[in-house]
């Protein structure tokens, strides 16, 4: 072992890489519904190897923690500055108000069990869900004027405590708000009669979605059929087609056919006589019950052998902003194409017809490239799988936001700043808003958005794990059972808490109510748990605006904690 651990201090690369591969293969392994997740699991790895003793530069955690927060704000900015108009301030005082209260919940429980500002610091960020608080209290300890080893102490046990905690804040959170949320709304079957209402009400009006619509994750189908039904006794026009299905309500659209043995594209004055064959583009569950109007359907391979376009579109134009998922619909520019997906921070929301659009919203439309390339020109811009990165633009950014965050002002003789962390994070969100306001630069790629948030935060953790082995150990003997026993009670009371002020202060429904908990405590594994149990993505809407904002207020809660813990 003395070999081995030899070789680790002389090259802290390979226990950093080695901690995090591990770390998500154990963080995926599931007993029954129980994961351990790749945070918690990379930590936990990480304190066991770092009783090697193993020394890591304090710059590699600093490089990766604020890739990490960059692109949480590049990804959250357009939704979190979208969420100060309309309906959305109420979320957003919601937010702030679960940030005061979750950080309240903290400092009172370490008052009373006698912690110091460090452990209270990781128990706030593990009982509450709030791991991007990690950077910004550490950073704030370092910047404090005490004993040197009084301070290494502190920073020691914020990952240690944060570790104890962070396993049941997550799993417990998912668990409370899927199950014991409902109940506290009355019971299941009362919150699913709301859902069920409210879905009828947001179909009421003049937009009617089509049978099925509302499954947005289901596939797009192009299906052919030979015209043989009663409606072609006499030659018909694509338009004349067209206008059948969309008189009945159906968003059907010809695009492509056979006419006298010959393959044509779509023409609204093109003739269409028994015995041609036509391709229809639409949602799979429409067509296999309405296809059949034109006649039989048939394998024509030649005639289906055509390019689609499936295309994530970024909504940022204003007047599409505005609209409803129904009002889109209707558009002129939306002809031909179909609509597979509708994604708000990477959630999926209701397709529903009174749906409200926001900019930064993604769309997943299906169709012919020229039609797509129509709507795309009207929406936004689109996300083509490409591996360019607008390098200068995330260098600047990080840099940016660095230098704001280091900046101080001095209030009684005592310097405040934001600190890198938190500067970061308002840089990413300031320039993600602006990315969605001026597509033309800025791109940074889906995966990449998800690679900087994923190894970023673990790789983050890794080396705190590494750094702070022997002090975990020290810190799970005197502190263990009192201390895990005191993040449930802080993660269920602040969770209640919160449920009751949604429903009774704000006067959110159900399904908002369930959403704007889980948002506001970042909680993506309690969004995806409650949408399952109750069997609706309504929660989605309550979610998105709430998860924008905690991602800024939830963090800073954290300094709450280290003033008055």
């Amino acid at each position: 072992m003395e070999w081995l651990a030899h070789i680790f201090r002389a090259n802290p690369v390979i226990p950093i890489f080695l901690t995090l591969s591990i770390g998500f293969w154990l963080g995926q392994l599931k007993y029954k519904s129980f994961t351990l997740g790749p945070v918690a699991a990379t930590l936990l790895v990480g304190v066991i190897i770092g009783q090697m003793q193993i020394e890591i530069p304090e710059i590699v955690r600093s490089i990766f923690f604020m890739l990490f927060l960059f692109s949480i704000g590049y990804s959250v900015g357009p939704q979190f500055f979208m969420a100060f108009k309309g309906h959305g301030l109420k979320q957003v005082a919601f937010a702030l108000l679960e940030a005061v209260i979750c950080a309240s919940i903290v400092i009172i429980a370490a008052r009373l069990m006698g912690y110091d500002m460090g452990v209270a610091a990781g128990l706030f960020a593990g009982s509450q869900t709030a791991s991007g608080s990690l950077g910004l209290t550490s950073e704030t300890i370092r910047g404090l004027m005490m004993d040197a080893d009084q301070k290494a102490f502190l920073l020691s046990m914020i990952p240690a405590s944060y570790a104890v905690t962070y396993v049941f804040g997550t799993i417990g959170s998912a668990w409370f708000l899927s199950n014991i949320g409902p109940m506290l709304l009355g019971g299941m079957t009362k919150v699913r009669k709301e859902i069920e209402e409210i879905e009828a009400s947001m179909e009421d009006g003049e937009f009617q979605a089509e049978p099925g619509y509302m499954l947005a994750e289901r596939a797009v189908s192009f299906r052919a059929y030979r015209a043989e039904s009663d409606f072609f006794a006499h030659p018909r026009t694509v338009a004349e087609i067209e206008k059948e299905f969309a008189d009945k309500g159906q968003r059907l659209f010809v695009e492509r056919l056979r006419v006298k043995g010959e393959i044509r594209d779509p023409k609204p004055t093109l003739r269409v006589r028994k015995g041609d064959v036509v391709v229809l583009s639409g949602r799979r569950e429409v067509i296999v019950d309405d296809g059949t109007t034109i006649g039989p359907e048939v394998a024509d391979h030649e005639l289906l052998s055509f390019g689609v376009e499936n295309l994530p579109v970024t909504i940022a134009r204003g007047k599409v902003a505005k609209m409803t998922f129904g009002e889109l619909r209707q558009q002129p520019f939306m002809k031909g194409v179909v609509v597979r997906s509708l994604t708000r921070n990477g959630v999926s929301l209701p397709g529903r017809s009174k749906t409200l659009l926001q900019r930064g919203d993604v769309l997943t439309l299906v169709g012919l490239p020229t039609d797509v390339a129509e709507a795309v020109a009207e929406i936004g811009y689109s996300d083509r799988h490409t591996q360019a990165t607008d390098m200068i633009f995330l260098g600047f950014g990080v840099a940016l936001g660095c230098f704001v965050g280091a900046l101080s002002v001095k209030i009684g003789g005592v310097p405040l700043s934001i600190s890198t962390s938190g500067g970061t994070l308002l840089s990413g969100l300031f320039l993600g808003w602006l990315r969605n306001r001026r597509p033309s630069f800025g791109r940074i790629p889906s995966p990449v958005i998800w690679l900087f948030d994923k190894l970023g935060l673990n790789m983050f953790i890794a080396v705190i794990g590494l750094t702070s082995g022997a002090t975990f150990i020290h810190a799970l003997k005197e502190f263990g059972l009192g201390l895990f026993v005191t993040g449930i009670v802080c993660t269920l009371a602040g969770l209640t808490i919160n449920i009751f002020i949604a429903r009774k202060i704000f006067h959110f429904n159900a399904p908002e109510t369930l959403g704007c908990v889980a948002g506001a405590r970042c909680g993506v594994a309690s969004i995806g748990a409650i949408q399952d149990a109750l069997d609706s993505n309504l929660p989605a809407i309550g979610y998105s605006v709430t998860y924008a904002v905690a991602n800024l207020v939830l963090v800073f809660s954290s300094l709450l904690v280290l003033a008055f813990a």
